[in-house]
């Protein structure tokens, strides 16, 4: 397995209520022991600083976030971006905003520098609420609380299928 390179990367503003999603699973991760070559990071609302740190090139990296769809509340999703689209003119500018993070607008600005992507997932839980207009909120809503066991499980799945099938190439994903 040496010179794996995976990046957990939880995203989100805690003082937004459930938007801190991405935060609290990556510090229930940075609790566990991982694999070498894992590395976790609770990168926030930092969104430059994830995007220099894909461009060095991961060969898997799972962004952690909360992400409204519609769905009932606490519900978890594994989103596969189509990376093909990056260059779309009409997906957007690749800007960052200082105080927020899209993770399409990250990998929009990743690509808009040159870098090169691994394979890029996005664990998404549906939100419940941001906190009251302008007030936000410190916590994260009981459904949503209830989810981040289930996404550590979920990414901790992820990677270990991942790993598994870069020793073993024939070996599947049945786990997902």
């Amino acid at each position: 397995m040496s010179g794996r390179r995976i990046l957990i990367a939880g995203i989100g503003n805690i003082f937004l209520g459930d938007d801190g999603f991405g935060s609290e699973v990556a510090r229930r991760l940075l609790e566990r022991s991982s694999s070498e070559g894992v590395e976790v990071r609770d990168f926030g609302i930092r969104g430059l600083d994830l995007a220099y740190s894909l461009l060095d090139r991961y060969e898997l990296a799972i962004l952690i976030d909360a992400v409204p769809r519609g769905e009932r509340p606490g519900t978890l999703f594994v989103i596969e971006p189509d990376l093909n689209g990056i260059n779309d003119a009409t997906a957007g500018n690749g800007l960052v905003e200082a105080h927020a993070v899209d993770p399409l607008s990250v990998l929009r600005l990743v690509n808009s520098m040159g870098g090169r992507f691994g394979r890029i997932l996005i664990v998404g839980c549906e939100p419940a609420d941001f906190g009251p207009p302008d007030e936000g909120r410190i916590g994260l809503s009981l459904p949503v609380a209830e989810a981040v066991g289930r996404a550590v499980e979920k990414v901790q799945i992820i990677v270990d299928d991942y790993l598994a099938t870069q020793v073993n190439p024939t070996a599947t994903a049945s786990r997902s």
